[in-house]
């Protein structure tokens, strides 16, 4: 759901900005604005004189304008650094008894533990994704069962079978997961 306001709201931002924009640009360039537009020509400012200088003679002015611009920049580089961050595990890293140690890709990690899951009796799809860190990784798994499969047997294996097998081939002491459980639509049975 987050991931979905975010797009939505920076499609709206940015269709905004360029329709500003390009507007603003239209008009330098000599398109006629209509009547109610901010600009009435090529040779129009921003700010008047008259607006500029409206408020030059208080103190709490421009240190308030440059603040709310800092605060404004601030959020802007908060927001960029959430989204770009990266929220999927890129490696773990795996004990190899000599001290040395190796990186494992966390795709890898992901398909077999994946692949493991899908092959448990009456899963019809698994996903699963890695978070946390190198040392100290975390699964989220999303199981979707067949229609009569038990919830607590299928969650059973997927402990006792898929998540120690991932457990211990990368030689972790623990392997903390969240899992999802969710039902296969079925067609309905004809009864004759």
């Amino acid at each position: 759901m987050l991931r979905i306001v975010n797009r939505v709201v920076t499609g709206v931002v940015g269709l905004v900005l360029v329709v500003l924009g390009g507007s603003v640009l239209a008009v330098g360039l000599g398109v006629k604005p209509p009547s109610w537009w901010v600009h009435d020509g090529r040779h129009d400012v921003l700010l008047s004189d008259a607006q500029r200088t409206r408020w030059r003679a208080d103190g709490w002015w421009w240190p308030t304008v440059l603040a709310t611009l800092a605060v404004l920049v601030l959020l802007a580089l908060w927001w960029l650094v959430a989204v770009l961050r990266r929220r999927r595990l890129t490696e773990v890293a795996v004990s190899t008894g000599d001290g040395e140690g190796a990186l494992l890709r966390g795709r890898a990690l992901e398909g077999v533990l994946a692949t493991d899951a899908g092959a448990l009796e009456g899963v019809a799809h698994a996903h699963v994704r890695l978070a946390g860190t190198r040392t100290a990784p975390e699964a989220r798994v999303q199981l979707s069962l067949e229609p009569h499969v038990d919830p607590g047997v299928a969650l059973d294996h997927l402990t006792a079978n898929a998540l120690a097998h991932a457990r211990d081939s990368a030689g972790l002491e623990a392997l903390p997961t969240e899992v999802r459980l969710t039902g296969v639509k079925h067609r309905a049975e004809r009864v004759s």
